[in-house]
């Protein structure tokens, strides 16, 4: 059995290419959630849930279809085994309290601490 935790924290720092399924602006597929960042996923990955890792990025103030950034930290769920990538642009760099912030139309439902 893999250790997800381990293998996500190998991420940290590191620049990736992800791809973006729910642009900012967009509507939940299955709720009435508006999308106030980018969220996607990292491809060829895979998560505990069975799809590739999640992602929010932030800094980035308009829809992407695509992004190349850096992992600033991870949204770790103790409640659910979905983990999340932070995402930001190359030089940014997002508080504690801001992701929060940012990922609170989503991460308010889960119990979750961030990992630098």
């Amino acid at each position: 059995m893999i250790d997800f935790e381990k293998e996500i924290k190998k991420y940290l720092n590191k620049k990736v290419k992800v791809i973006v399924d729910r642009p900012k602006g967009s509507k939940h597929p299955k709720f009435n959630d508006i999308y106030p960042v980018n969220y996607g996923y990292l491809p060829d990955t895979k998560a505990p849930d069975g799809e590739e890792i999640d992602v929010y990025i932030l800094g980035i103030n308009k829809p992407l279809e695509k992004f190349e950034g850096r992992v600033i930290a991870i949204l770790h769920r103790k409640d659910d085994n979905d983990d999340k990538l932070i995402i930001a642009p190359e030089g940014k760099n997002f508080t504690d309290k801001e992701i929060r912030n940012l990922t609170y139309f989503q991460e308010q439902y889960f119990q979750s601490e961030i990992l630098r």
